[in-house]
């Protein structure tokens, strides 16, 4: 299974490289794991609602470029299905079981995702109700995916 993570902007702060170099190598023994930065866009103080629009197509437009017809694609998005571990490890299961060998998850910027983006999606996961920064989101990503490997190999990891 090839699993890409798709993200607007770059993790800046070395803790969470640490932690997203630290899943990297666990999943190697699981997936071929990628992770495909785009730019995010700058927003200004008391952007617009249109501004807002603007910048959300312009990051779309760069996260696009890169999805790939074959793959299944996950939305990160805050209004998406809340999944329990052992769900998000069934669902990861049953996608390899049917024949899905490409799967796509899509962070988006500290605006979230555009419409396009979300549309094209085949499924929109949410991780809680709650806003997160979007480089903390990557390692909480990571480690969901890394625990539902271990769930679905029934392989022991700590709680």
């Amino acid at each position: 299974m090839k699993i890409t993570i798709l993200a607007v902007g770059k993790v800046k702060e070395g803790f969470y490289r640490q932690a997203i170099e630290e899943f990297e190598k666990r999943l190697g023994r699981y997936c071929k794991l990628e992770i495909i930065e785009v730019a995010d866009e700058k927003t200004p103080d008391g952007a617009s609602r249109v501004q807002k629009m603007q910048i959300l197509e312009k990051e779309g437009l760069r996260l696009s470029k890169y999805l790939r017809e074959d793959a299944w694609v996950c939305a990160l998005a805050i209004d998406g299905k809340m999944l329990d571990s052992v769900e998000l490890s069934m669902q990861l299961e049953q996608l390899g079981i049917s024949g899905i060998s490409h799967i796509q998850f899509v962070i988006g910027g500290s605006l979230g995702l555009s419409d396009f983006i979300l549309k094209r999606a085949d499924y929109k996961l949410s991780f809680s109700k709650m806003t997160f920064p979007h480089q903390l989101m990557r390692v909480i990503l990571l480690e969901q995916v890394y625990r539902g490997y271990k769930i679905m190999m029934k392989e022991p990891y700590h709680k």
